[in-house]
């Protein structure tokens, strides 16, 4: 299988090192474009007011990986990786293995998820995986597991259009209780920001916010465990997302809203 790997946190990161190196034992034709810095939280943004750049890592990886270290963000890696450093587009998107989770609505802000993302976009089946602590290096059980997953998903593919969002739990494998199927829960961050000065006395901001509320959002089917909850009792979560935000339940309750309120958009001259 042709892939690419890409990542947040850097080609030099321990995690994207352990998933491309067993992918390629395993017999996958690997290339990683990563970049060239740690650029987590980035979201999908992408360069487009300075140029790119890109150059061959050597070193860093086994010897029958291609590796690219790139100057621009996770999306733009994986563009770039697709339209211009790859001879053949790659069969599959695979990005990370993140140091930290990406749990619900972490997902809108990570670059990790963003990269996979943008294979998806492009019509490429796509998976993010990430090793929910901050701190563990030991990525080679989460990598192991990438392995058997692509391997069960070349023989039974997702749904079009369908991005699998991976977590695993940063324990012993022997505790992990499992893989489980999730639901995208919801994270919210109690931001601080702290205020400082530089040795000139200019006023600059840090965000420090640590501490997380994981909340219910009653518009979701509580039959299928959310991915925060699943995290907390030791499972590896499959969540499946998708690139196409249209709230597909609110379509109905909004025409009608729109049908009762006739004068929308009639008297756009009118001055207010």
């Amino acid at each position: 299988m042709r892939l690419l790997i890409s990542n947040d946190d850097g080609v030099t990161a321990a995690g994207v090192r352990a998933l491309a190196n067993t992918l390629a034992a395993a017999g996958h034709d690997v290339t990683v474009v990563c970049p060239d810095q740690e650029r987590s939280a980035t979201g999908h943004s992408i360069t487009l007011h300075h140029p790119i750049r890109a150059q061959r890592v050597e070193g860093v990886f086994d010897d029958r990986i291609t590796a690219w270290s790139c100057s621009g963000t996770p999306s733009d890696c994986v563009k770039l990786a697709i339209w211009s450093l790859m001879e053949t587009r790659p069969e599959y998107v695979i990005s990370g293995i993140n140091q930290g989770s990406n749990l619900g609505t972490d997902v809108v802000y990570s670059g990790t998820v963003s990269a996979a993302m943008e294979g998806l976009i492009e019509g490429i089946p796509s998976i993010a995986m990430s090793l929910t602590s901050f701190t563990d290096q030991n990525f080679q059980p989460a990598a192991n597991f990438a392995c058997q997953l692509l391997a069960r998903l070349i023989q039974t593919p997702l749904p079009a259009f369908t991005l699998l969002n991976v977590n695993v739990p940063a324990i012993d494998p022997s505790h992990i209780q499992g893989v489980k199927l999730t639901r995208q829960g919801v994270r919210r961050y109690i931001e601080v920001f702290e205020k400082r000065q530089d040795p000139r006395g200019k006023t600059y901001y840090w965000l420090a916010g640590e501490a997380v509320q994981d909340v219910e959002d009653p518009e979701n089917d509580h039959h299928i465990m959310a991915d925060v909850e699943a995290i907390r009792e030791n499972f590896i979560t499959l969540t499946p997302l998708q690139f196409n935000l249209t709230h597909q339940r609110s379509l109905i309750a909004t025409g009608q809203w729109l049908n009762d309120q006739p004068d929308l958009g009639l008297n756009l001259e009118r001055s207010v």
